[in-house]
């Protein structure tokens, strides 16, 4: 999507809020014994009160309103009997529709007791997302996005799953500009123009650096099996910067 009209803008600014103060409502809900099917239940009123419709179920057929990924699983998780237990980790990844209009949001909980390693992981995967929405701008190179958070992860010493890119939203859930690295990529050479739509979404880990399926057709786990964390905001591309519409609480601004 390329914002072209303040009323488009509008449109991405709310339903941005929506998946925005989901997240953050299932992010507070979390609980030893509470199964994933419980917090997708959740998120799936939350999201309906506001007149969203759930993406992944919209446009894939995704067995859940929001993807739950816990420990060993580290996207597109399948909401279920499983129950949540002390010290888990767990990643919500929270997209919707409302008004033809779709935006995606993310972010990694720790259940308490949480490991140190885990913790200070946590802090690094929000480091590692700014860092890489602050290369935003009209006619800035894609690959900045990649190279900065790269560098971050080199300097902290972490690694970074590398087949889980960022991607175009708006007009759909996944749309171009498709495959938007996280990860120093040499060969990008596209550059973002005024109004791209699109999201940053880097997994962080302590040593794996591919996702594998899990052989349900939907989730997908670290390779090496190691802690990773994501944290994803959908945003616009603009002559004065990135302009973050998943920010909860509040249109963006």
């Amino acid at each position: 999507m390329t914002i072209a009209r303040e009323e488009e803008l509008a449109r991405l600014k709310a339903i941005g809020r929506i998946v925005a103060d989901t997240l953050q409502a299932m992010g507070a809900a979390l609980e030893p014994g509470m199964t994933t099917a419980e917090l997708d239940a959740l998120g799936r009123r939350l999201l309906e009160r506001e007149g969203a419709r759930p993406a992944p179920e919209l446009c894939y057929g995704f067995p859940g309103a929001t993807c739950i990924s816990v420990n060993e699983e580290i996207a597109h998780g399948v909401p279920g009997a499983r129950r949540l237990a002390a010290g888990d980790l767990v990643n919500i990844d929270v997209s919707a529709e409302k008004d033809g209009v779709f935006a995606d949001t993310g972010a990694s909980f720790a259940l308490p007791p949480v490991d140190p390693a885990v913790r200070r992981l946590c802090r690094d995967g929000r480091r590692a997302l700014w860092t890489g929405v602050r290369q935003v701008g009209a006619g800035r190179p894609l690959a900045g996005i990649g190279t900065a958070i790269g560098r971050f992860a080199e300097r902290q010493g972490y690694s970074l799953v590398t087949n889980l890119a960022s991607h175009g939203v708006g007009d759909s859930l996944h749309e171009e500009p498709t495959e938007i690295a996280t990860w120093p990529e040499p060969a990008e050479r596209r550059t973002m123009h005024e109004g791209l739509v699109f999201t940053i979404e880097p997994f962080l880990s302590l040593g794996a650096d591919w996702a594998e399926e899990a052989g349900d057709g939907w989730t997908l786990l670290a390779d090496p099996s190691a802690p990773t964390v994501q944290y994803e905001h959908t945003l616009v591309a603009t002559r004065n910067g990135p302009l973050v519409v998943t920010l909860p609480g509040r249109q963006a601004a």
